[in-house]
């Protein structure tokens, strides 16, 4: 049966589809896989599982992006 879940993300909570893998999520919010790290629970998730890590009621994921500057 699916569902939504809630989540956190940056720090906000959210409702994502139940099943969600991270790579997805990383799409839905309209970012590059390449343009952002993500951690999960402090963790680091590093690029090629993302796409195998299904999301899971109270993850507390953060996207991280680095900016240059000079």
């Amino acid at each position: 049966m699916s569902g939504l879940i809630g989540i956190h993300l940056n720090g906000e909570a959210v409702q994502v589809q139940k099943g969600l893998c991270l790579e997805e999520l990383v799409r839905e919010r309209g970012h590059a896989s390449n343009e952002v790290a993500v951690e999960v629970n402090r963790d680091l998730v590093p690029r090629p599982a993302r796409a195998e890590y299904s999301l899971q009621e109270e993850d507390r994921v953060e996207f991280v992006t680095l900016v240059g500057g000079g």
